[in-house]
């Protein structure tokens, strides 16, 4: 068990934080500026805060009210930067190797090649500034790994990976977080990536968790616009109140109005997941139970593996995810006018 508490004034704000996670990953996720590389910095012993106090496994590593301070080095904490902070006179599988005290001498290259074509380095024996940065952040993973940490602390771990390795990359380090049965705390911008590799979800902006909890709770129950949006969500603003059968109904900023079964008055968000939003010809009869519709001009078409993503303009910017038999069938291109549907029950209000 990883207990953290701290206070660490930054340039623009207080860092204030307080986290609990057991042998699992905790993924920390944010915009970028929000604290929380400073979370793992604190953890490791490179950043001292003002108050707080760090426990691993009933041993205290830091305490400021009884001035308690163990060193980094003696932390035993795996920590893959941002940068990587790869020697660059070592090999590969030296660099991998440098943390094997455990491990006997005679056995380290063997332990640390096998660590390197676990994350698909096959250049054992080249050293850092001949790699890719891909290849880099894979060395720097095997090599936090390489000396059983007591504590993970993963830096952005795959934002250096190309489409292609990032997937395989994922896989391979979820399957490493869950084998090393050690508390861990990944940071990264991206909740794709926390939702995948987390266990569970802290979302810190400017210094503070918003929210923490499963990747699914917090994408379904937003506690926030901000979390709304940043777990990917459209997110649509207006003034509440009540309605018949029970219902909210929000008029937009902008004109138009849409219902949902939570409840709210006054100034709102509404949250809506692309996958819930469907286009149909403008004026056609509503398919379904579908209670919302917004007049909407398809501003742009990306396709997203076999999905298409349609960005809407309506009073305000929607997204909608179709399926290309849709696009094809509506004979939809930049410009094309359609009518955007999606029931009350998708649709989810924040306080703003």
């Amino acid at each position: 068990m990883l207990s953290l508490s701290a206070h660490v004034a930054l340039r623009d704000f207080n860092l204030d934080v307080a986290l609990e996670v057991g042998n699992e990953c905790l993924a920390i996720a944010g915009p970028s500026g929000a604290g929380k590389s400073t979370i793992l910095r604190a953890c490791a012993g490179l950043v001292r805060p003002e108050r707080g106090r760090v426990v691993c496994d009933g041993e205290t590593w830091f305490d400021a009210d009884t001035r308690v301070w163990v060193e980094p080095e003696d932390r035993a904490c795996g920590f893959v930067f941002q940068d990587y902070a790869l020697f660059p006179h070592m090999t590969a599988w030296q660099n991998v190797a440098y943390g094997m005290r455990a491990v006997p001498r005679a056995d380290r290259r063997r332990a640390a090649e096998g660590l390197l074509e676990r994350f698909g380095v096959a250049a054992a024996d080249a050293h850092p500034p001949s790699l890719s940065g891909g290849e880099r952040q894979r060395v720097a993973l095997a090599r936090a790994l390489a000396t059983s940490p007591r504590v993970l602390l993963l830096d952005e771990p795959l934002a250096a990976l190309d489409a292609r390795t990032r997937a395989a990359a994922a896989r391979e380090l979820g399957t490493a977080l869950r084998e090393a049965a050690v508390p861990a705390l990944l940071v990264t911008h991206d909740f794709s990536d926390a939702a995948q590799l987390g266990d569970e979800v802290a979302v810190v902006d400017r210094g503070r968790v918003l929210q923490q909890g499963k990747a699914g709770e917090l994408a379904a129950a937003p506690a926030t616009s901000f979390i709304a949006d940043f777990t990917g969500a459209s997110v649509l603003t207006g003034e509440a109140g009540p309605a018949e059968g029970g219902l909210t109904r929000l008029h937009l900023d902008g004109g138009g109005q849409i219902f949902s079964t939570d409840r709210a008055t006054g100034r709102t968000g509404a949250s809506v997941f692309p996958w819930e939003v469907t286009v149909e010809a403008p004026g056609s009869p509503p398919r379904g139970s579908a209670q919302n519709s917004l007049a909407a001009t398809v501003a742009s078409i990306t396709p997203v593996g076999n999905r298409v993503r349609l960005g809407l303009v309506t009073p305000q910017p929607l997204v909608a995810e179709v399926t290309e038999a849709a696009v094809a069938g509506l004979s939809l291109m930049p410009g094309s006018h359609v009518e955007a549907r999606w029931k009350a029950t998708a649709t989810r209000l924040v306080p703003m």
